[in-house]
């Protein structure tokens, strides 16, 4: 535990040093761009924003399964324009005398990072699929549509009663659903006289025959 709180703590101190010295970057290079005051400082939080948004971003789609294409590339854009600025400022580029196609690039990056949030979160999203289908049951349909209940024709003898699968375990039935079984119950018994079969209940519900012993169990 101890090892892993370390691993995390050096982590979050690189991410704190690499942070700051990026922020001052591009501080630095908007200044000596001609954006002095509150703006050389509105810069560095603009571009960390982007980045952090298409991060984010990028992986929400990569973990759904989507394309994130456009995320990719928000992310390099912001990656290249904090890359960018620390170089420029390690002494390759003389501050003093910015060149005139820098400046521009200072200047409109405000509206490229506003253009590129934009889309980062007006993308449309694609609705999660359910992890199983929903089952639909038709709770209203007439009796008469349905086979009998019990076939009294050929009843079971005893060696076939003994025979018969086990059914599984019980599981719990949605109220709707219950009100359904103990009603075709009741009106078989009124019809007949005599108990209904869970199993042919459940194949009037249009059930699988795993479903048996949890008709049983609300007759």
């Amino acid at each position: 535990m101890r090892a892993h709180l370390a691993r995390v703590d050096a982590v979050i101190v690189q991410a704190v040093i690499a942070g700051a010295l990026s922020f001052a970057h591009l501080h630095d290079l908007a200044a000596a761009a001609g954006q002095g005051g509150w703006k050389a400082w509105a810069y560095p939080v603009s571009v960390d924003l982007l980045l952090v948004a298409a991060w984010h971003r990028m992986r929400a789609q990569q973990r759904a399964g989507q394309p994130a294409g456009g995320a990719r590339l928000w992310f390099l854009v912001a990656l290249a324009a904090s890359l960018g600025a620390n170089v420029a400022t390690a002494g390759l580029l003389d501050l003093d005398h910015v060149p005139a196609w820098l400046r521009v690039v200072v200047a409109g990056w405000p509206a490229v990072a506003f253009f590129g949030g934009t889309l980062l979160a007006h993308e449309p999203r694609t609705p999660e699929k359910p992890s199983t289908p929903a089952v639909s049951l038709d709770l209203n349909t007439e009796p008469s549509a349905f086979p009998p209940l019990v076939d009294e024709s050929h009843p079971a003898s005893p060696q076939e009663a003994a025979s018969a699968p086990v059914p599984a375990a019980a599981v719990a039935l949605p109220p709707a659903l219950v009100d359904r079984v103990q009603a075709l119950a009741a009106e078989h018994r009124a019809t007949t006289g005599q108990p209904a079969d869970p199993d042919a209940v459940r194949a009037r519900l249009g059930l699988p025959p795993s479903m048996t012993a949890s008709v049983a169990a609300h007759l």
